[in-house]
């Protein structure tokens, strides 16, 4: 199991186990906001918790959808509290997410992940650009962007049509160079990644 390691958290792969929990995260009302009902049905759910436990199999590996899990000491297997993705194309791109559960909002903890992760895809995966795309009107998504270093790259207007209207869409990004001057990483002792 791929295990990435930050002062708080376990970001590991996903297990067929992670499922309730990740349809009880995505069925809240306000992690709904900002996806279609289509996104959001239990069906999509589950079967994206099939493809994330068989994307941490292929070889070699280019998506990363992790589940975010307090760290309990040597135990990664801790409750699902959340979810944050990577994922590599053949360019040296890599775009990124995240989500809580509700409970979690307010604490650092999606920072924290996401610094981790995006740490990870320059230091050990060799990526030259991280970017995320969010909806215009989720201001939590693009604050926890702009946290991370990132700019403001694209801005589609009316881009995406659910619940009876239409969405702007944002790309935000920042590259190495960029990420190396925020200074955002973790090096204290036990942080890091491993396979087992």
């Amino acid at each position: 199991m791929f295990v990435l390691s930050t002062p708080r958290l376990a970001l590991t792969d996903f297990l067929p186990s992670d499922t309730d929990a990740y349809l009880a995260m995505a069925q809240d009302e306000k992690y709904q906001r900002f996806y279609s009902e289509q996104d959001c049905n239990e069906k999509t759910m589950r079967d994206l918790v099939t493809l994330f436990v068989e994307q941490a199999r292929e070889c070699p590996r280019a998506k990363y959808q992790l589940a975010i899990r307090l760290a309990q000491g040597t135990d990664p297997v801790s409750p699902l509290i959340g979810t944050a993705g990577l994922r590599t194309d053949n360019s040296g791109d890599a775009s990124v997410g995240c989500g809580l559960l509700r409970a979690c909002h307010g604490q650092g903890i999606a920072e924290e992940a996401m610094i981790g992760l995006v740490n990870f895809g320059f230091e050990d995966l060799g990526i030259h650009r991280v970017y995320a795309e969010t909806l215009a009107a989720n201001k939590a998504a693009i604050a926890l962007c702009r946290r991370l270093g990132m700019i403001e790259a694209e801005r589609l207007h009316s881009h995406r049509y659910f619940k009876g209207r239409w969405w702007d869409a944002v790309t935000m990004e920042t590259d190495h160079r960029r990420w190396k001057k925020t200074g955002l990483s973790f090096a204290a002792p036990g942080c890091g990644n491993s396979l087992t």
